[in-house]
């Protein structure tokens, strides 16, 4: 057993102490999701980002008051948490009635039959008004017209920069820049002894490294794999792309690059160690935020682009019906109010509008108190997630949907492997070329697999 699978065991040993409930007032064990805590009571598990802990808290108010149902609570990180929902939908052990999934997990939960329908549920509750979704999100949750998953909040990608600091050097950013305009831009007000020109991530993994990446890779022309299961991670236009994002961060970056995630660059922008930064939207919400260093001072652009349009990654997390729950309907009602259009309000009532879950609704966006909070990056949120296309992100067909991800099983294990080498040639100690080269052996076996399975 791996040191991090010693880590997931001892972790599910004692996710007893990570259980809260809701309703009931006092600790619980694992109970079980299909009849478990009684017929008025759900089991949930949910990963512990802040928003949803902020609807935790608002359940005994706002859901249980008003059901009569209560709520059982297994909050885990995001790595445990994905892990812990693979064991649980993979068996159907009916432990849970409603997790926390991404738009990665649930097409291919659905495809395996693991994720119930929600059109059923929809039809009998048209007041949870499933058009106001928006429709990239739509899409991003369901297969062959079947809705698998509604979301909790959703994000896209852009390119956040320090307006002082480029107007300080006479520097205009372009309403739609390039990557090359963007490397440009970063060697101008690169200061090495102090402010460095971008920030990008470098800790290797799949949801790390390779988020901002593979959209970089898209819009150079590459893609992970051809419409027909040819391995392309070392083609020349994948090769392309990665030279220039291990580049860029190598030279005009932050320092510790190759260990620099989300909440590094985030830490970085915020502090004023770097003057750009290519990440998700939801990161506008904490530099907007009342006491932040930063509040005002920065502007958003769209995804950096060269080939394509647009390149902005979609992701959202997003709650599902696991298939063998016995509880259904009191699951969608749960649903229903989580992701509903009355939750913003009643999140912003006792959190403010800077913590209501943003980035799935339409209606959102022509809320004024909510904009009044986040005219800043609010449309440049919205035009982001709009324009994102799983199906077509790049300049040629794929086998699967995917913008930052390619929606296979088989790819949280491949990009997290090549990410780690990608990783050491930011870190200087191995070339692109032969990170993509092993790559390639990885990814072609993958490939072959699937093109066996078509019967090519």
């Amino acid at each position: 057993m791996t040191a991090r699978r010693r880590r997931i065991a001892a972790l599910a040993a004692g996710a007893v102490a990570l259980t809260t409930v809701t309703g009931c007032g006092a600790a619980a064990g694992w109970g079980g999701g299909g009849g478990g805590g009684g017929s008025r009571t759900i089991n949930v598990l949910m990963v512990n980002n802040p928003q949803m802990i902020d609807l935790q808290k608002l359940t005994d108010k706002y859901f249980t008051a008003k059901t009569g149902i209560r709520v059982n609570y297994t909050v885990l990180p995001e790595d445990d948490l994905r892990d812990k929902a693979s064991q649980e939908f993979s068996s159907q052990a009916g432990q849970y009635d409603v997790a926390t999934l991404s738009n990665f997990e649930i097409p291919i939960y659905a495809k395996s039959g693991w994720v119930e329908p929600m059109n059923a549920h929809l039809a009998k509750d048209p007041g949870f008004d499933q058009q106001d979704i928006l429709p990239s999100m739509r899409a991003a949750l369901s297969v062959d017209g079947k809705v698998y998953g509604e979301p909790f909040y959703g994000e896209s990608s852009f390119l956040m920069y320090r307006k002082d600091v480029l107007a300080a050097k006479g520097i205009t950013m372009p309403e739609h820049p390039t990557w090359q305009q963007v490397a440009a831009i970063a060697a101008k007000i690169d200061n090495p002894k102090g402010m460095r020109g971008i920030c990008l991530r470098g800790q290797p993994g799949w949801g790390q490294l390779f988020a901002p990446l593979t959209t970089v890779v898209n819009t150079f022309g590459g893609t992970w794999f051809t419409k027909d299961w040819q391995a392309k991670v070392d083609a020349p236009a994948f090769t392309k792309a990665t030279k220039f994002y291990v580049d860029l961060v190598r030279t005009h970056g932050e320092p510790g690059a190759a260990q620099a995630g989300f909440t590094e660059c985030l830490n970085d922008l915020t502090q004023g160690s770097v003057a750009m930064w290519y990440d998700a939207t939801s990161a506008a919400g904490s530099l907007e935020a009342n006491g932040s260093p930063v509040k005002g001072k920065i502007g958003y652009a769209p995804a950096p682009v060269v080939k394509t349009e647009n390149s902005g990654w979609l992701y959202s997390w997003a709650w599902s019906i696991e298939s063998s729950s016995a509880k259904k309907d009191a699951a969608w009602k749960f649903i229903s109010w989580a992701s509903g259009k009355g939750y913003a309000q009643e999140a912003a009532t006792t959190f403010g509008w800077s913590q209501v879950p943003s980035g799935f609704r339409s209606s959102l966006y022509a809320n004024p108190e909510y904009l009044k909070v986040a005219k800043a990056f609010a449309t440049p949120t919205l035009n982001a997630i709009k324009s994102a296309d799983p199906n077509d992100p790049g300049v040629q067909p794929r086998p699967v949907p995917g913008i930052q991800f390619v929606d296979i099983p088989e790819f949280t294990n491949l990009g997290t492997e090549i990410s780690q080498d990608i990783s050491s040639a930011i870190a200087g100690k191995m070339s692109v070329e032969s990170a993509l080269a092993k790559g390639q052996q990885r990814a072609e076996d993958v490939a072959a697999d699937y093109r066996r399975r078509a019967g090519k």
